[in-house]
């Protein structure tokens, strides 16, 4: 298995396992319940690590011609 897809099951883990760490209420974060800080700290860490992913994937350096 390459590395590009082990940092491509970094946020299947992180917010599919990581819910049952921060199933909590009481801390607010930013003025949300800490379980939907979670959600949304992992919707935006997606985005970079996706970002990553697309730039560290050869496919995508080669040209394409028209």
């Amino acid at each position: 298995m390459k590395p590009i897809h082990l940092l491509g099951a970094i946020p299947f883990l992180g917010i599919l396992g990581g819910i049952f760490i921060a199933n909590r209420v009481t801390p607010y974060v930013l003025g949300m319940p800490f379980n939907l800080f979670w959600l949304v700290m992992w919707v935006v860490l997606i985005s970079a690590t996706m970002a990553v992913i697309y730039h560290l994937d050869p496919a995508n350096r080669e040209e394409q011609s028209s």
